[in-house]
C-alpha cells in the first residue's frame, strides 16, 4: 500500500497526476471521460493516483497565460464518485486558501486515511487572496484528523534562486508532511542539488528523510512548453533549444525526462535518499496522454 511505502521511507514510489474534468461538462461527458482514464489507468504500475486541484495563478506572472484557466471539478467528489472503481490509493490535492475552514475540515473528516492521503498547495503568489494561511491549514489537519498522510510540494529549481528549498521541506516535515512531490522537472543540476542538500541537512541534524516524488512532464508541442514556462517549469536554455529544433518534440522530451528521473534515482539510491517519481501530461492531447503512459512504463 502507498501509505505504507510513505510511512517506511522506501524509494521507487511511482504516482500517475491527473486533472479532473472542467467545471460544467455534461454529466454523460463526465462519465466517459472518467471512464477513459480508469481504462487507461488499470493495471498500469502506479502506486497510486494523484488528483490535482487547480487554482488560478495569473497574480503570479505578468506573461498572459498560454491556456485559458477554466475552473474543474471538485477532485475528492471526482475520485469518490467517478473513479471509485479504480482500485488505488488517492492523492487528492486542497489549494488551501480558497477554501473555508469549514470546507476544509469537511474534506479531512471525509477522506479514507488508508486510501486517502493529501497535498496542500499554497497561494500562487502574495498577492492572491486567501481564506487561510498555509500555517493555519497545517494546524486544522493536525487538529481533525492527525493520522491522515498529507504531503507537501517542492520546487527544486528555487533552490538555485534561494538556496533553501531544503530546509522549507524540514519545516514542512514539522508541519506534518510524511512526503513531498515535486513541480515537473527538467532542470536536472537544480535537482541534484536541492538532493545533495536535503541529504546533508538531514544527516547532521539526525532527522530521517521523507520520500521526494519528482514530477516528470511529457512536452508535445511549442505551445504546452509555452505553458509549461509559464507555470513555472525551470527548463535550461540548452534543453528547450534541443526540444524546440527535435524532429519529435514529444519523443525527445520523454526521453529527457527519462534520462533525468534514471540519473536523480542513481544519485539517491547511493546515498539511501528515498525518491520516486510522479508521470503527468499537462496538456489533453490524447498523444501526450498516451506519452505519459508511455514514460510511465519505462521508469517503472
Amino acid at each position: 500500500m502507498l501509505a505504507n511505502k510513505i510511512r517506511n521511507r522506501e524509494s521507487g514510489i511511482v504516482l500517475y497526476g491527473i486533472v479532473p474534468p472542467k467545471k460544467g461538462t455534461d454529466p454523460q461527458r463526465v462519465e466517459e471521460i472518467a471512464a477513459l482514464q480508469k481504462a487507461r489507468l488499470d493495471n498500469l504500475p502506479i502506486d497510486g493516483l494523484i488528483l490535482y486541484d487547480i487554482q488560478d495563478e495569473a497574480a503570479r506572472t505578468a506573461e498572459k497565460r498560454p491556456f485559458p484557466y477554466i475552473q474543474t471539478l471538485d477532485a475528492f467528489d471526482y475520485s469518490r464518485q467517478q473513479l471509485a472503481g479504480l482500485d488505488v490509493p488517492k492523492v487528492i490535492y486542497r489549494a488551501a486558501g480558497k477554501y473555508s475552514e469549514a470546507d476544509l475540515t469537511r474534506f479531512l473528516q471525509d477522506a479514507d486515511a488508508d486510501n486517502n492521503m493529501t497535498v496542500f498547495v499554497g497561494a500562487a503568489s502574495r498577492e492572491q487572496p486567501v481564506t487561510m494561511s498555509m500555517d493555519e491549514a497545517y494546524a486544522l489537519k493536525r487538529r481533525v484528523r492527525p493520522e491522515l498522510l498529507i504531503g507537501g510540494v517542492t520546487i527544486p529549481e528555487r533552490h538555485r534562486a534561494k538556496g533553501d528549498e531544503h530546509l522549507r521541506v524540514f519545516e514542512k516535515m514539522n508541519q506534518g508532511c510524511s512526503f513531498f512531490v515535486s513541480q515537473g522537472v527538467y532542470d536536472l543540476q537544480a535537482s541534484l542539488d536541492f538532493l545533495s542538500d536535503y541529504y546533508y541537512y538531514g544527516k547532521e541534524q539526525g532527522i530521517p528523510l521523507a520520500p521526494v516524488i519528482f514530477t516528470l512532464t511529457p512536452c508535445g508541442s511549442i505551445q504546452t512548453l509555452d505553458f509549461m514556462k509559464w507555470l513555472g517549469i525551470s527548463i535550461p536554455r540548452w534543453l528547450e533549444n534541443e526540444l524546440v529544433n527535435a524532429h519529435d518534440i514529444l519523443q525527445q522530451s520523454v526521453n529527457y525526462s527519462e534520462k533525468n528521473y534514471r540519473e536523480l534515482l542513481a544519485f539517491a539510491n547511493e546515498k539511501g535518499i528515498p525518491v520516486g517519481c510522479n508521470i503527468e501530461s499537462v496538456a489533453v492531447r490524447k498523444v501526450e496522454v498516451e506519452a505519459s503512459i508511455e514514460l510511465l512504463n519505462r521508469v517503472s
